[in-house]
């Protein structure tokens, strides 16, 4: 029971009946209506673990979480000590008389790069423009961040993850049936885990449960199509780029960012993370590839010149891009600017390969140290957080064939070619991460330095 001297009214409050507790910010102290720099250690720290917990929740890594937190408690004459994890955050703010310290977790992990963004201005501006707020003033700033819906519904995400996934499966090689088919099993797919995730749904039921119906609707429309113009078999390879926007980028690339930064509870959560989403993703589409007889053989060439590739590689990259961007929440003016990194630095990535200059994992990080390199100065001007503008850059370069084609073929006891094709990918995998870490440590004068 929290009694309110100042107008002398008396509520009582029932505790969350979640599994994940939810927590009562307001009534979080008694002393939520005093100026926050001057309330007691519990108000401010409840601030400063609240900002972090939000910038955790919206998939950003440990180091941008961390310095968050530093920023709003230097602000409020504090100094913080955390832990931070995939989801949750043990930490620990004190003054010079008291200390208190507190654990938070989410019930889940997700992206939302478009309320990272507002929460990154929000701790930009905070000694500004929010520092002389009272602790109940601060929380209903913090609510309206919290509360703020996402731009874009289930179906939209699903057109989304359709255009993206159609745009991948042509730069994988890939021609117009094949995108077709994925443009129409990937849409369905995502819109279906979109619903599923809006009735909270557990994480892998929701991949795994996706994830079969692209492939199964990328069958219907294959037979479909295969009705009124007839198509050889071989085009049935492109069921592989259905299940594409499953690919966990965000978790992948921030756990060697927190790895390199020597936050190993967060990259190494995170990096266990992405492998199991990628690890149901593919056995599932093994088994669906099994009982409709889907094999993942070499696509068709298209027979294109090499300057009618590189001019439909541009936009391909733009739109696939775009597409994951806006699955990530980001709004038009972000997307488009992610899409115009990717085009550049993915159709780079492909030009050095296809021209013989290196093995594709370094052009892979050529690739990744463009788009982070660009990401530096668009957000140098206009404040876009650098992850929200990289990732899904270089999302489209992330492997997903070579990985789900080591997985079948394992899963069919090729061993031999099973190896070959995840070394391939892991290679390519951890030199993308590595990219943008250089383009980090060259733009970013924190970043280069620890303390």
């Amino acid at each position: 029971m929290v009694t309110e001297t100042g107008n002398n009214t008396q509520e009582n409050y029932i505790p969350s009946e979640q599994h994940h507790m939810a927590i009562p910010w307001k009534e979080f102290t008694s002393s939520e209506n005093v100026l926050v720099k001057q309330a007691h250690v519990k108000a401010r720290a409840s601030i400063v673990g609240r900002i972090g917990i939000m910038m955790l929740s919206c998939g950003t890594g440990a180091w941008r979480v961390r310095d968050a937190m530093n920023t709003v408690a230097r602000v409020l004459d504090l100094t913080c000590s955390a832990d931070i994890g995939l989801t949750s955050i043990n930490f620990t703010c004190f003054d010079a008389g008291h200390s208190y310290s507190q654990v938070l977790a989410l019930p889940n992990t997700g992206v939302n790069t478009d309320k990272l963004y507002t929460l990154e201005q929000f701790v930009k501006h905070f000694e500004a423009d929010y520092a002389d707020l009272t602790v109940h003033q601060l929380h209903q700033q913090l609510d309206q961040i919290q509360q703020k819906p996402g731009h874009y519904t289930p179906i939209i995400k699903g057109l989304a993850a359709a255009l993206a996934c159609a745009a991948f499966i042509f730069l994988l090689g890939g021609g117009w049936i094949e995108m077709v088919c994925t443009f129409f099993g990937a849409g369905v797919g995502n819109w279906v885990r979109g619903e599923m995730g809006k009735r909270h749904i557990t994480t892998l039921a929701g991949i795994a449960t996706s994830v079969a119906l692209a492939g199964i609707v990328y069958l219907l429309v294959f037979k479909g199509i295969n009705l009124i113009y007839p198509i050889a078999g071989h085009h049935e390879a492109g069921y592989i780029g259905a299940m594409l926007f499953v690919i966990p980028g965000f978790p992948f690339i921030t756990s060697f960012l927190d790895l390199s930064k020597l936050d190993m509870r967060s990259g190494l959560e995170r990096l266990a993370y992405a492998l199991m989403i990628t690890i149901v993703a593919t056995l599932c589409g093994w088994l669906i590839a099994l009982i409709v007889n889907f094999k993942p053989e070499d696509f068709t060439p298209l027979g294109l010149s090499t300057t009618a590739l590189l001019l439909l590689r541009l936009p391909a990259s733009f739109f696939g891009v775009y597409g994951f961007s806006m699955m990530f929440n980001s709004s038009q003016k972000m997307a488009t600017a992610a899409g115009l990194i990717g085009a550049i630095a993915n159709t780079l990535r492909l030009e050095l390969v296809d021209f013989n200059t290196m093995p594709a994992p370094a052009a892979a990080f050529c690739g990744a140290l463009l788009a982070g390199l660009l990401a530096s100065v668009i957000n140098h001007y206009n404040g876009y957080p650098r992850i929200s503008l990289t990732v899904p850059s270089i999302v489209i370069m992330v492997p997903g064939l070579y990985i789900y084609r080591g997985i079948y073929d394992i899963g069919l006891n090729q061993i031999g070619n099973g190896a070959l094709w995840l070394s391939r990918a892991a290679l390519m995998i951890m030199f993308l991460p590595l990219g943008l870490f250089v383009a980090r440590y060259l733009m970013d004068h924190d970043w280069r330095h620890f303390d």
